[in-house]
């Protein structure tokens, strides 16, 4: 399975589809917190062995694979228990959701979901949450009533949860607070600003950063950045999306996140290697040993 994937990035609007230089590696190890390695993407595709080689290369000692639907989350479960540097996180995305409705199979998909997480090597349900970017009024009770299934599954199965969450901060704090959050929440690609930020890490929160926090449009990110506690600090790709600057547009790999780590230390004006500390001993308090 490791050289087959689930489905391919669009080129639309890209003019560099060649996977970048690795960056220079990383002293102190960390984890890629957040990718969609199932996807393909860029004129040499690597196979999940090369994405994970590439990686460990520059100090990125393993990957969290999430997933959206039922087909990336079993590529999930087998890519993690393939290899050790990988462990699976399972969902339906939101965006999904409102389809399985409408097909009448959305209970069915969470169940599917359920039989997946209790797999040894998934470490968490996600990604799951609400986006009312992509999704309009019609389709938001799907996304609720998905959401508010997979938190319960989280809790039945002890493990983490990430949340998807775009352009709608309100409704995912108001959810966790009303249904009960799951002892570890993370907030994949953290969107909101620092006044969410911080309601977030009051609340016991992770906040996830990707590349996008280098973005010259990206200032809340970075305010959010800032004020938020380096025990409740992750970083991600969401690869192959979200390729940092300079590299914006380039196909994305998890043997970037140094990248974006050396962005951060830079912004919180801490020693990069004291940061990687803290990010891999956050990353394996929120989804335990890899191997």
């Amino acid at each position: 399975m490791a050289d087959t994937y689930v489905r391919e990035r669009s080129t639309e609007g890209r003019k560099d589809l060649r996977y970048p230089a690795a960056p220079e590696p990383l002293v102190v190890p960390v984890y890629d917190n957040h990718a969609h390695l199932e996807i393909t993407d860029g004129v040499e595709p690597l196979s999940l062995t090369e994405q994970l080689d590439r990686a460990e290369a520059v100090g990125i000692a393993g990957v969290v694979q999430a997933s959206g639907d039922i087909e990336s989350s079993r590529w999930a479960v087998d890519a993690a228990a393939s290899d050790p540097r990988v462990l699976a996180a399972v969902a339906i995305h939101p965006n999904d959701a409102p389809t399985y409705a409408a097909e009448g199979s959305l209970d069915e998909a969470i169940a599917v979901i359920d039989e997946l997480a209790a797999h040894p090597r998934t470490r968490a349900i996600g990604e799951t949450g609400l986006d009312y970017f992509r999704t309009d009024e019609p389709g938001r009770p799907a996304q609720h009533e998905s959401f508010e299934a997979h938190i319960a599954l989280a809790k039945k199965h002890g493990i983490a949860m990430q949340i998807h969450d775009r352009d709608a901060h309100d409704d995912v704090l108001e959810t966790l607070t009303r249904v009960g959050a799951p002892e570890k929440t993370v907030f994949h690609c953290f969107s909101g600003d620092e006044a969410m930020a911080r309601v977030a890490a009051d609340a016991g929160y992770w906040l996830s950063f990707a590349g996008n926090i280098t973005f010259k449009n990206a200032q809340n990110l970075r305010d959010a950045l800032k004020v938020t506690p380096l025990e409740r600090i992750l970083v991600e790709t969401d690869a192959p999306f979200l390729t940092p600057v300079p590299l914006r547009g380039r196909p994305n790999a998890p043997y970037l996140v140094p990248l974006t780590v050396r962005f951060m230390a830079a912004e919180l004006d801490v020693d990069v290697d004291e940061l990687c500390a803290r990010l891999a001993a956050n990353t394996l308090a929120v989804y335990g040993p890899f191997a």
